[in-house]
């Protein structure tokens, strides 16, 4: 197989899976009535995928799956700032959370920016993988928190593991360094974790 061909299934394969991921997180954040990713994972991917859909596009089948990550953000955005504020309304009043909300994607965008200027990167790959790894920890806090599945699934785990292993396989394979290859198995090694929690919840409420 050659490595167009090879780079290729991986792209489509991360595409997909991290497509599926996020129609689930919609499906049941629809079914339970709550929010299924966190604040800050909610900014950093809607500010990446502004970015390198509509100001730094990549190539054609890139730009097209980031554009269609975007859209399904927004509608998890939606159901963040519907049932978020319903969420902390007695800890939280409404114009804190909406502005916290507002100050994070602010900040997140720049961030990203300044990461493409620091690491030399107009593909914002570095950016790309450290949001990862961070979103798999948020999921896992996501969890611990409430103590239950509301929002969440073992669907959803399973295909976010799937896309970041089509990721990190196609970018040791071929486009590798020391920071990428310890954030895809700290990635790896969370998003496993977070599927055997789920898993060890369904074993202890399935009794």
């Amino acid at each position: 197989m050659t490595q167009e061909k090879f780079l290729l299934i991986c792209q489509l394969g991360m595409g997909l899976f991290w497509i599926i991921t996020y129609i689930l997180i919609i499906k049941q954040g629809l079914q339970d009535k709550r929010y299924g990713m966190p604040m800050v994972a909610i900014c950093a991917n809607i500010s990446w995928e502004f970015i390198f859909s509509f100001m730094y596009p990549q190539n054609d089948l890139q730009r097209n799956i980031t554009l269609l990550w975007f859209i399904l953000d927004i509608f998890i955005m939606m159901q963040f700032l519907h049932y978020g504020h319903k969420e902390y309304k007695k800890i939280v009043p409404r114009k804190i959370f909406y502005s916290s909300f507002l100050i994070t994607l602010v900040v997140s965008f720049f961030t990203i920016l300044a990461m493409m200027h620091e690491f030399n990167d107009l593909e914002g790959k570095y950016a790309a993988f450290i949001q990862n790894l961070m979103m798999s920890g948020l999921f896992i806090a996501l969890f611990l928190q409430r103590g239950n599945l509301s929002g969440q699934s073992m669907g959803i785990a399973v295909c976010k593991m799937i896309g970041t292993m089509f990721a990190a396989v196609g970018f040791y394979m071929y486009f590798r360094t020391p920071l990428i290859t310890i954030i895809s198995l700290a990635t790896l090694i969370y998003d496993w974790l977070y599927i055997v929690l789920i898993y060890r919840f369904h074993v202890k409420y399935a009794k």
